[in-house]
This record gives structure tokens, sequence and C-alpha cells, in this order.
């Protein structure tokens, strides 16, 4: 493998990133209440309709169709690909009721019940290099789809390694558009006072990739987890790395 080109400071004033997959393993919890919720949905459907049941795919199902998004874009998107459709619901609808809304809620639900099982665990490399960034003067955001975000990085402990933080609670209330588009990550680089020329924004996210190369940052990191190092650069991302502990200096 050839080697990782280093990150030219001189060139950047911040480095904006997302949280699951990037500073935390929470993407594998995300995606595995993904599966659960919508196994449980897919299978009463298959059940009353008298249809074959075929499962939600942990790999390419999240990753194509939610990994990224906001909780009920992410909903909709699954169940387009498979032609289902459902009312949008309420928002705050009960976890059991097949609505968008009510899908996304369970899998809020499954959510919480693993974080308080199990804790944060957090990728050590990418903390690292969080932290020579903070020394050497860099800003730093973090920007997250999820609405656990502050939770998550309070838990984890890195709550004070960030000047600013764009999560799913920051986006609805300022009414952003969620990754593909750059909104949250344009509010970010707002946030710390950078244009996005001089930005970086470090994702493992397809849809994450997408944004930073949407919202016309100046670099664009994509973090690959999962094998897919040449999706990760069609979908927008200029350096790949398997682990942020490859930029340390």
């Amino acid at each position: 493998m050839s080697p990782v080109p280093p990150v030219d400071l001189d060139h950047f004033e911040a480095v904006l990133f997302d949280l699951d997959g990037v500073l935390t393993a929470t993407a594998k919890v995300h995606a595995a209440c993904w599966k659960q919720a919508f196994d449980e949905f897919l299978q009463r459907r298959a059940a009353k309709n008298k249809e074959t049941f075929r499962p939600f795919d942990i790999k390419t199902d999240y990753e194509d169709y939610v990994d990224g998004k906001p909780r009920e874009d992410g909903v909709r998107s699954f169940l387009q690909s498979r032609g289902i459709e459902l009312p949008q619901g309420n928002p705050d609808a009960p976890p059991d009721l097949e609505t968008i809304g009510g899908l996304g809620n369970r899998k809020n639900e499954l959510f919480n019940q693993a974080l308080e099982s199990k804790g944060v665990e957090v990728f050590a490399g990418s903390v690292a290099w969080l932290r020579q960034l903070r020394q050497a003067g860099i800003k730093t955001a973090v920007v997250s789809s999820s609405k656990h975000c502050q939770v998550i990085i309070k838990v984890a402990g890195i709550a004070d390694l960030f000047d600013a933080r764009v999560d799913g609670n920051v986006a609805e209330k300022l009414n952003l558009k969620g990754k593909p588009a750059p909104d949250t990550y344009l509010k970010a680089a707002e946030m710390v006072g950078v244009p996005p020329r001089r930005a970086v924004v470090v994702e493992d996210a397809l849809a994450g990739v997408e944004a930073g190369r949407n919202g016309g940052f100046g670099l664009v990191i994509g973090v690959d987890r999962q094998g897919d190092a040449e999706a990760l650069r069609q979908h927008g991302a200029d350096l790949v790395v398997t682990d942020l502990k490859k930029l340390l200096s």
C-alpha cells in the first residue's frame, strides 16, 4: 500500500469530523439497531402479505440507504428501495407504529438501550489526531446526523475537544438539510469562522463525503472502515485512510 500523503495544515484552519465510524465505533451499533428495527417490520409485513421475508442487509442496505443520513431520511430511503410506502406519521409516534416516525423511533429506542448497556468505544488513532490538531491551533467541530451526538461525545470523554457541534438536533432546529446536502458542514464551518475552502471534512459514510464535495471544502478525507476505499473516492473523498493515526506527524 502506498504511503498516505501528509495533510498540509498550512492550507487549513479547521477540521470538521463526522462522529459515528470516524471518532467513535458507534456506527456498527447504529447498523445493528437499524437491522433489528427493519427486520421486525419486514417480518411482520411478510407474514401479513404471505411473502418471503427478505432481511435488511447490514452492509449494503445500511451503507446505501441509511448511513450518515438523518433518521427519518434513512427510513424513507430504505423503504423506497424495497418499494414500500408508509405514512409519515408523527415525529413522536410510538415505536410500534408502522409509520416513518414510528420505525425511526423504534431504532432510537434500541440504540438508547445499547448505549446504556455497552457505553461508547472511541477510535484511539482518531482521538490522537484530533488532539494533535487542537495543539496545532486548528479549529475542530463535530458534525453528525445523530441526535445522540452530545451524549455520545460526553460519554466518550471528548466533548471538550470541539469548538462547535452540529448534530441532528441543531439541524432540526435550524432546518438544515441532511447529508449528502452540505448544509450541516457549512454551518459548522460558519460557527468556527472558517471558509469551506480552508476547512477539511472527515467522513466514513458515502453520504458524508458527498456532503464535503458538495460544500466545496478544501479537502475531504474518507475513513475506510469497511473496505470501501474506491466507493469513498467515487463519492467525493480526495484522500482515503483506514485509520486517522496515519495522519499523525
